[in-house]
């Protein structure tokens, strides 16, 4: 993978999940939900199977979609992180809204 497309993958989920991330927490007005929703969002990414298996064979899915996440490459690991320093600086961003006086809905 390039540099280039190292970064362009880092801006955009962080846009993706800054977005994403601040209207959730706008509309259900709540500070920090999506950052305790992004691990769960990792493990759709991630997996290759349904997300039904969770419930259905769990003791198959969870190692497995572990394993899965140990063996992600570096240039994956950013991108994703970058996904959830979205979710944080959304978080941070709403909280400081609030401060200022604004309410959201």
């Amino acid at each position: 993978m390039d540099i280039v497309q190292l970064v362009i993958g880092i801006l955009l989920y962080f846009v993706l999940f800054f977005s994403i991330a601040f209207l959730l927490n706008m509309l259900l007005r709540s500070t920090w939900f999506m950052a305790f929703v992004y691990p769960v969002i990792i493990f759709l990414i991630v997996d290759d199977f349904s997300f039904g298996k969770y419930f259905t064979e769990p003791s198959w899915a969870f190692p497995r979609a572990l394993s899965m996440i140990a063996d992600l490459k570096l240039f994956d690991i950013l991108i994703l992180s970058g996904g959830f320093a979205g979710t944080i600086a959304a978080g941070i961003v709403i909280r400081m809204l609030r401060k200022s006086g604004y309410q959201m809905f």
